[in-house]
């Protein structure tokens, strides 16, 4: 991605340090930084925010053994029940694992991860994602998807079931990443009452 050569230079203007010297990501004063983003025009602070959101794409894409990661969240991120946990961070990546057991052709439970209102696996930032049969005798499949930490991403973990060819979602927890964390921000039971 290219930055605007206007945002660029007060950028790094910013980024200085005391011997003159420039050095991208080094911030030694947070105020002049917020000084001159406040100085910027909107469209300028679209295009740095943005640069930020790339940069944190780039570095999940690049930080951390995926490969690992996947396999020790095919140990650890399933349930008793057979389901997903919650997803959490590690390194620059949230890993949202999900999964489907049935009991029958018309009968499942299933616990999956939406991005900003799309499912993981059909979102744009989804890094990677691998599926694996359910152990056992459920039939049914366990993924385990990655995305970048990215400040102001929503998750929802979705828990729900069908029977009789109807789906009904039971439990919602939802997140924001803030400051590179997952913060849980509300969890709710949807019952048929307040789903009309």
């Amino acid at each position: 991605m290219m930055m605007n050569p206007q945002i660029s230079v007060g950028w790094h203007n910013s980024c200085c340090v005391p011997d003159g010297s420039q050095h991208p990501g080094r911030v030694t004063n947070p105020e002049q930084l917020v000084d001159s983003l406040r100085g910027m025009t909107t469209d300028e602070l679209h295009h740095v925010a943005e640069a930020v959101r790339q940069v944190q794409i780039e570095r999940a894409i690049t930080s951390g053994d995926q490969d690992a990661i996947i396999a020790r969240a095919f140990e650890i991120g399933f349930g008793r029940d057979g389901l997903g946990v919650l997803p959490w961070v590690e390194g620059e990546v949230i890993v949202c694992p999900g999964g489907l057991v049935s009991k029958s052709r018309t009968s499942h439970r299933c616990r999956f991860v939406s991005v900003d209102d799309v499912w993981v696996w059909d979102s744009g930032l989804l890094l990677r994602e691998d599926k694996r049969s359910s152990p056992g005798t459920d039939d049914g499949f366990r993924a385990v998807a990655l995305v970048p930490v990215v400040d102001g991403t929503e998750l929802d973990v979705v828990t729900g079931r069908a029977r009789s060819g109807g789906h009904q979602v039971d439990h919602v927890v939802s997140y924001e990443v803030r400051a590179g964390e997952l913060v849980e921000v509300s969890q709710r039971d949807v019952t048929a009452r307040n789903m009309r």
